[in-house]
């Protein structure tokens, strides 16, 4: 099992724009302030144009994680990004913090989620990634039931997509595995994550740690997949509210200038990068 790059391509990058706006603030910390909800709306209004202008001048095709929510109550910029041609992945209904759904909840979502992206997209998507990055145990069994081609919100690998497995948790007789799922995984990482690193919230995430020390990060991560792991993805996550920062914006296209110098690179949409999947 392998992707198949595009001639000359040796290493597909995807920046995935998580495009959350008010509901993360609702959906994964309950909180409604004006003031919380005012950085949501920072994204939608200033980050989202900065990043499409960005991706633009560097030829990006990325991912945009986007939930119903966000559609609805930013049609505009919403319509912005399906203009400019990104792909636009399931990210729940609005923001629901998925782990603590019971079965009926959570299916009933999912269910929501798929009606409003055929509505505001005017089709179903191929792609999903957790609000929490995190399922239930039904999760993966949801995705197959709806067809999906991928998932990108587990951590079982680092630049190889692969195809997960249902595990029965055991103590002293150790864990086991179930059949791995049709569904193919683009790993995720913290790591790759602006969110934890940048965006501060009082009591809960420290944030504000150095731009610098984030893209180094990004970029050590980058420089090991290009030499050691041809053929590989490398799955970036950014929140249009926090990389859209004039500070972190910088250092992005600086990132982005760099991982474009390198002839094997290859900025794809998940969706894009899925279709050179090869089974054995």
């Amino acid at each position: 099992m392998s992707l198949q790059l595009p001639e000359g391509k040796t290493l597909a990058v995807n920046i995935g724009a998580d495009f959350d706006a008010h509901s993360v603030w609702m959906g994964t910390f309950g909180l409604s302030s004006p003031s919380y909800l005012s950085r949501g709306e920072f994204g939608a209004e200033v980050g989202v144009p900065r990043l499409l202008d960005l991706f633009d001048r560097y030829g990006v095709h990325g991912t945009w994680c986007t939930p119903a929510h966000t559609m609805i109550t930013f049609p505009e910029r919403f319509r912005s990004i399906i203009d400019a041609g990104h792909e636009i992945a399931a990210h729940g209904c609005w923001h629901e913090p998925v782990p603590k759904l019971e079965a009926p909840e959570e299916r009933r979502l999912m269910e929501e989620t798929l009606k409003l992206h055929e509505k505001h997209v005017g089709k179903r998507p191929r792609g999903y990634r957790s609000p929490a990055w995190d399922f239930t145990e039904q999760t993966l069994e949801l995705l197959e039931e709806f067809e999906f081609d991928w998932d990108s919100s587990l951590m079982g690998r680092d630049f190889q997509p692969y195809h997960p497995r249902p595990v029965t948790v055991g103590w002293e007789n150790g864990s086991t595995f179930g059949d791995p799922s049709p569904v193919l995984e683009f790993p995720v990482s913290w790591f790759l994550d602006d969110f934890p690193a940048a965006e501060y919230i009082p009591g809960v995430n420290q944030g504000l740690a150095s731009s610098e020390d984030m893209f180094q990060r990004f970029k050590d991560h980058f420089d090991y997949a290009y030499k050691h792991v041809q053929g590989g993805v490398l799955t970036i996550t950014v929140h249009p509210q926090t990389i859209g920062r004039a500070h972190h914006m910088i250092g992005f296209e600086k990132f982005i200038d760099y991982m474009a110098s390198f002839p094997g690179t290859w900025f794809g949409s998940l969706s894009e990068i899925y279709d050179t999947w090869v089974e054995d």
